[in-house]
C-alpha cells in the first residue's frame, strides 16, 4: 500500500483549514495560559505533577500543528516567509526546552509565558490589532519626542518656581518630570496645584495649559494615529480576504484590469486579422 503524497499534503491543508480544529488550538493556547498562571500559586505535589503533565501534552500537540502547517504548505521556504510563522515556530521550538531542575529552565517558563500571543497569530482580527500598532510606533515617536520637550520646558519652569515649595514634588528636573506626570495622569493634581496656589495664585494658569498641549492635544495625536493606521491595516486585510469595502473594490479593480486587458488582446487580433486579409491584394 503505497501513500500519495500530494493526496496526504492535501488533507494536512483541510485540516489547517478547518475551522474546528483552529477553535481546538485557540482553546489549547488559552489552557496553556490558565496553567502558566495557575503555577504562580502554591500548589501541592500531585496537582503540580498533573501540570507537568498536561504541560508536555500541550508542547506536543503545539509541535504536532506545527508540522501539520508546515507540510500543508508547498515547500519550507513558503512556510518561513511569514512572519507569523517564523514567530510560531520559535515559540514551539523554544517550549521543548525542558522546565526541571536545568540552567536552561528559567528560558523555558519564560518561553511558555509567550505561547500566549500565539493567540495573535492564529486570529487575524488580533493580527490586524498588532499590525497596527507596530505600525504607528514609528509616527508616535515624533509625537512623543515633541511631548517630551514640552514636559522638558514645563518642568524646567516648575523647579525654578515651585522647588522652595515643595522639594519633594519640584527639586530638579527630574523629579518635577513625574510630579508632571502625575499632573497628566491626573492622579490627584489638584493637591499639587492648591499647594502652589498658596504661593503663587495665578500657578492655576501653568497646570492648565500643561494639561491642554499635553493631556488634550498629544494625546489626540495619538489617537488620530492609531485609529488612522488600524483603518489602513482593516482596508489591507479586506483587499486580502475580498472581504468588505475595500475588499470588493479591489475585486472590481482587479477584474476591470483583466478585462481591460482582453479587450487589448481582442483588439490586437482583429487588427492583425484585418491586415492578413489585406496582404493578398497587395501588388506585391
Amino acid at each position: 500500500m503505497t501513500i500519495d503524497s500530494s493526496a496526504l499534503q492535501q488533507r494536512f491543508v483541510s485540516i489547517r483549514e478547518n475551522k474546528t480544529f483552529e477553535t481546538f488550538v485557540i482553546a489549547v493556547i488559552i489552557i496553556s495560559a490558565l496553567v502558566i498562571g495557575a503555577k504562580t500559586y502554591t500548589i501541592n505535589a500531585q496537582v503540580d505533577l498533573l501540570f507537568k503533565i498536561l504541560d508536555i501534552t500541550i508542547t506536543l500537540f503545539f509541535l504536532s500543528e506545527i508540522i501539520i502547517r508546515m507540510i500543508a504548505d508547498h515547500s519550507l521556504k513558503k512556510f518561513f516567509s511569514k512572519g507569523w510563522n517564523i514567530f510560531d515556530f520559535i515559540i514551539v521550538t523554544a517550549s521543548l526546552i525542558p522546565i526541571d531542575e536545568s540552567e536552561m529552565a528559567l528560558l523555558g517558563r519564560l518561553l511558555r509565558i509567550f505561547r500566549v500571543l500565539r493567540l495573535v497569530s492564529i486570529i487575524p482580527e488580533l493580527r490586524v490589532l498588532l499590525n497596527a500598532f507596530v505600525t504607528a510606533i514609528p509616527r508616535m515617536v515624533y509625537v512623543s519626542v515633541l511631548m517630551f520637550i514640552f514636559f522638558y520646558i514645563y518642568a524646567a519652569m516648575g523647579s525654578i518656581f515651585f522647588s522652595k515649595i515643595n522639594p519633594e514634588l519640584w527639586d530638579n528636573i527630574t523629579i518635577s518630570m513625574l510630579t508632571l506626570f502625575r499632573v497628566a495622569t491626573f492622579e490627584d493634581w489638584t493637591d499639587v496645584m492648591y499647594e502652589t496656589m498658596e504661593v503663587y495664585p495665578f500657578s492655576w494658569i501653568f497646570y492648565l495649559t500643561f494639561i491642554f498641549i499635553v493631556a488634550f492635544v498629544f494625546l489626540n495625536m495619538m489617537i488620530g494615529i492609531v485609529l488612522e493606521v488600524l483603518q489602513r491595516e482593516h482596508e489591507k486585510f479586506d483587499r486580502e480576504t475580498g472581504e468588505g469595502e475595500a475588499g470588493e473594490v479591489h475585486w472590481i479593480r482587479e477584474h476591470t484590469e483583466s478585462m481591460e486587458q482582453r479587450m487589448k488582446s481582442m483588439e490586437k487580433m482583429l487588427i492583425n486579422l484585418q491586415e492578413n486579409k489585406k496582404s493578398p491584394s497587395d501588388p506585391s
